[in-house]
Parts: structure tokens; C-alpha cells; sequence
């Protein structure tokens, strides 16, 4: 994921004032361009060079960033973001149904452009969800009362989220609180980074980076009402964070929202964390007892 500096925040919605955090919409354009039926000659030339073109084409506007998402014998796809939603439909028309002409290559490459869509979950899909899954090990009452209620984020900065004043960098469950209860009321909380036995739990690295050198974290937030969690998935959809400091500049970053679908806050997930925490726990004390067995046998021997 990727941090890029925000020039046009005209578009930003206020997510938490006190912790300077918006939403901005993610403006961006697919844009298809095909080559002619007698592929042998897409050889002639390269996708960077298509690429310069289709700047060219949008002069003097620009993307944010652009890049190729898809090469075949028949197309280059490219991805194409820009500032706001309102300059990807200026971009859109500059570009849809046009033509390329490259030199030295007798023939048109024919542009298709087209906004694209937020690879986002739909209402229909978390609603569908339960019905479609096994039925687990867990108790009745857990079985039937299972809606969606739990949402997953990836990629949200450490740093936007600490506690004001602090030293630290590491998120905060007050801060997350704090800003994700514009939605309402949240009934659980889980920063998986804030835990030191949970990278030895999930076997895995908790710890992300931006492009930028930002520090990312995961976290799972569950809300007390249904509703309160569709106001919030819906408000997020298509969105990326954004956060504006003192100094009036901005810094947007995607983030990876989707409904939890592993029943994180369920009684069974949290009682194998639980064991699975106080298993290491004891290891870890037990290692300390043989450490110090082993530097009072080191000392023995020292004054023996």
C-alpha cells in the first residue's frame, strides 16, 4: 500500500476531528488500450512507451500515480488514479474512444476508459455470508445470532492513530475507539501488534510499511448494532484515509476494509488465544528459569 501527499482535499469528508483523520473518496480509471488484430506487430513497441502517450493525452492534468495492472497479446490495461472524482471524469473523457499513434507503427491503438469500481464488499455478500459457511464447533447461541457485526482493516498508519502527546508510535484501542464510534457504539476492540505473543501465535509478522516508511497495523472492530456496522461499511466503501496536519498539508493512504469473516470475537476464538497466549507465557518463564539456572551454575563454577 502505498502513501501519497494529497494537493486537492476539496473532496475530503471529516472522519475525527481530533485526531485530524478524513475520508477521501479513491479516484480512479481503468483504462484499456488494444492493439490491432495482427498482434504480431505489438512487439514494435513497449508498454512504457503507451504509457507516456496516455500523459501526453491528459496534458496539463496528471495522475497521482498510474500503472499496469494487465499485459496480454490483445491489451495493456493500465490503473490510473488521480486527485479527486471530479478530475477522473475530466481525465475519462480526454481519454475514452480515442486513439494512440505511436512512430514508425503503420497502425491506431484504440483507448477504452472507464472509472473503476472499489474492490469492496456489497451489502448482499456480508448478508450472505453465514448461510453459506459450515456450521462450526461453537455454542447454539452463537450459531443463530451470526450476522455480521465485525469489520477487518489493513494497512491503517500507526502514527495517526497514537496517542496524542506520547512518545509512542504504536495505535491505540482509545484512539481506534475514539474514531471509528462516529459510526456508533463499539462493543469490542482488538489490535493484534499490541499483543507480544500474537506474532508468535499467528506465526507471522505483524508488523507492515508503507511505501514512505510508515508503520502499518491490523485491527478488527465488532459493533454493538448491525446497523452501525452497514453506516460504517457503506461510508468506508470506496474510501482511503487521509490526514491533515498542523501545517494544513495532507497524506492519504488505501486501506484494506472488509467484514471479519474468521468470527474473531467469537467464545471459541478467544479462548484458543487465551490457551494458546498462556502457552506461551509459561515457555517464556520457563525459559527464564533456565537461564537462571544456567548463570548460577556459571557462577558456581567461577568460585569453586
Amino acid at each position: 500500500m502505498t502513501i501519497t501527499i494529497v494537493y486537492d482535499n476539496s473532496e475530503a469528508m471529516e472522519l475525527c476531528a481530533s485526531q485530524h483523520l478524513y475520508l477521501k473518496p479513491v479516484a480512479k480509471l481503468t483504462i484499456n488500450v488494444v492493439f490491432p488484430e495482427h498482434t504480431e506487430s505489438t512487439r514494435s513497441f513497449s508498454k512504457w512507451e503507451v504509457m507516456d502517450e496516455l500523459k501526453n493525452m491528459i496534458c496539463p492534468d496528471q495522475f497521482t500515480t498510474v500503472r499496469v495492472s494487465k499485459h496480454t497479446k490483445d491489451f495493456i490495461r493500465f490503473e490510473g488514479e488521480a486527485e479527486t472524482k471530479r478530475l477522473i471524469l475530466t481525465l475519462k473523457e480526454k481519454l475514452h474512444g480515442k486513439v494512440i499513434k505511436l512512430n514508425d507503427f503503420k497502425d491506431d491503438l484504440k483507448v477504452m476508459a472507464t472509472e473503476a469500481h472499489a474492490d469492496f464488499p456489497t451489502p448482499q455478500e456480508w448478508a450472505s455470508y453465514p448461510n453459506k459457511r459450515e456450521i462450526m464447533n461453537e455454542d447454539l447461541t452463537e450459531q443463530t445470532s451470526d450476522i455480521p457485526d465485525c469489520i477487518y482493516f489493513e494497512g491503517l498508519p500507526c502514527k495517526w492513530f497514537a496517542l496524542k502527546g506520547s512518545n509512542s508510535e504504536k495505535p491505540s484501542e482509545d484512539v481506534l475507539r475514539v474514531v471509528f464510534e462516529s459510526f456508533g457504539k463499539i462493543k469490542n476492540i482488538d489490535i493484534p501488534m499490541l499483543d507480544p505473543y500474537r506474532e508468535e501465535m499467528v506465526g507471522g509478522n505483524l508488523n507492515n510499511f508503507l511505501f514512505g516508511g510508515l508503520q502499518t497495523f491490523e485491527a478488527f472492530i465488532q459493533y454493538q448494532e448491525y446497523t452501525a456496522f452497514v453506516k460504517a461499511m457503506e461510508s468506508l466503501r470506496g474510501m482511503k484515509l487521509m490526514f491533515k496536519g498542523d501545517d494544513g498539508k495532507a497524506l492519504a493512504c488505501n486501506m484494506k476494509v472488509t467484514f471479519d469473516t474468521t468470527k474473531h470475537f467469537s467464545k471459541g476464538a478467544i479462548k484458543k488465544r487465551r490457551l494458546e497466549r498462556q502457552k506461551l507465557q509459561e515457555l517464556e518463564q520457563e525459559r527464564k528459569r533456565e537461564k537462571k539456572r544456567e548463570e548460577e551454575e556459571a557462577s558456581r563454577i567461577l568460585h569453586s
